[in-house]
């Protein structure tokens, strides 16, 4: 049985720090509105988009490759994040070698051979997650091929606004899909802030304010979102 007490209260405060940021920064992605939106809903848009422009093609071999594109990817980083999660679960048996070395890294605190289990145990946490993340994605992009092939085409007699009903569904399904997909890169980048902890409390927290600083950049002050925006706005989106 884990014994809590062997962690500081600094420990914990790092630990909410880290919790809430994620959180934090998750909710502010997702629920950004009017000029600032964030750089993925500036792509749920351009998403969209896409769906629709496939109601204009008889030909939809295009589409289908884009999202076989969407999807190999997020297969490759499913595969990833078990082979992360296997690599976290032999941290669990390292000995005491591995411990004095943290020890001994800068800024560095005496660890415990139970603080290092619940710390990989948490660890093992945040890859399961991101697994279950990308899998579900994997998942909604088959669903949106499904989706892209039950689409009307051109010539089928259906109306414009069943064609379009139907391609406004496979794009609500790719959105959904790239929402999943981001959460479980933004655990990658998370787990790497986690690493941290193992060396102390105070490096966590230097290290998650450091990740959600440069996600943040990425997401409301990168030159990819300035032009994405230009070019809404020459198109008068």
């Amino acid at each position: 049985m884990w014994d809590l007490h062997a962690f500081s209260p600094l420990d914990f405060a790092a630990l909410v720090f880290f919790v809430a940021a994620w959180a934090g920064y998750s909710f502010a992605v997702a629920r950004r509105r009017g000029d600032r939106l964030s750089l993925s809903q500036i792509m749920n848009r351009q998403r969209r988009n896409w769906a629709v422009q496939m109601i204009a093609r008889d030909n939809r071999v295009v589409d289908t490759t884009i999202n076989a594109s969407l999807q190999n990817g997020t297969a490759f980083f499913a595969s990833t994040s078990l082979i992360a999660l296997g690599s976290v679960l032999t941290l669990s048996r390292s000995g005491d070698d591995v411990l004095n070395l943290f020890s001994a890294l800068p800024f560095g605190t005496g660890t415990t051979r139970q603080t290092w289990e619940i710390k990989v145990a948490g660890l093992a946490m945040v890859f399961v997650y991101a697994f279950f993340k990308f899998a579900w994605a994997y998942r909604l992009f088959n669903y949106g091929a499904i989706l892209i092939g039950a689409v009307p085409p051109k010539g089928s007699g259906a109306s414009e606004a069943v064609m379009r009903r139907a391609a406004e569904r496979a794009g609500a399904m790719n959105v959904a899909a790239g929402s999943h997909f981001a959460k479980g890169q933004r655990a990658f980048l998370f787990a790497l802030a986690y690493l941290g902890w193992f060396v102390s409390a105070p490096v966590l927290m230097l290290a998650t304010a450091s990740v959600v600083w440069v996600m943040w950049r990425r997401q409301f002050a990168s030159p990819i979102r300035t032009a994405l925006l230009a070019e809404e706005d020459s198109h008068g989106r």
